[in-house]
């Protein structure tokens, strides 16, 4: 339970402001009659790239020496805290993937969109800390970036504008900085 909780707050705090929210707002104003088929390619490209990382962090704490392992998840997580502190660039969306409509569209950008960035490094993490508990880390942030985007998708332009995307990212810096303490407790 707490592999899913720690994952779910990280994430959805952490997506606030994200270029995912923008990706999620360009997809409702392409197609405003498909907000279920957007949110449906959220949720199938997180479960996928997200499970991946998941994957990927446990594989990786096996190779690393045990005593390591604190240390470097602590200092990944306070790193990405302060990754949180800088605001994502609006990057240029893959246009020609839009053809194929509002799912499968959602599926290729959101997809692409996390690659690399900071949900999916603090997904890699998250299972690298709670490498016992890999569906609990997928579920928890895949859960996360649904309650971040979801509201996007239905209430978009106003939801943004009430949001004061400065305090969203010094509390999900705090977050992470807190997850980074707690594992450099266990060295």
């Amino acid at each position: 339970m707490e592999a899913f909780l720690s994952s779910t707050l990280a994430v959805a705090i952490a997506e606030i402001g994200d270029k995912t929210q923008l990706l999620t707002l360009f997809l409702v104003a392409r197609f405003p009659a498909q907000r279920m088929a957007i949110i449906f390619g959220i949720l199938i490209a997180t479960l996928v790239n997200h499970g991946v990382s998941a994957w990927f962090g446990a594989w990786l704490v096996e190779w690393i020496p045990e005593n390591w392992v604190p240390w470097i998840i602590g200092l990944s997580f306070i790193a990405v805290g302060l990754w949180v502190l800088v605001p994502d660039k609006d990057d240029e969306e893959e246009s020609g993937s839009l053809k194929y409509g509002a799912f499968i569209a959602t599926c290729i950008l959101f997809f692409i969109a996390e690659i690399g960035d900071k949900t999916q490094i603090a997904t890699v993490i998250l299972a690298a800390r709670y490498e016992d508990a890999l569906l609990a880390v997928v579920a928890g942030t895949t859960l996360g970036m649904l309650l971040a985007n979801v509201p996007v998708a239905w209430f978009g332009g106003w939801l943004m504008q009430k949001i004061p995307l400065h305090w969203v990212r010094w509390s999900a810096c705090g977050l992470f900085v807190l997850l980074g303490a707690l594992s450099l407790t266990q060295v």
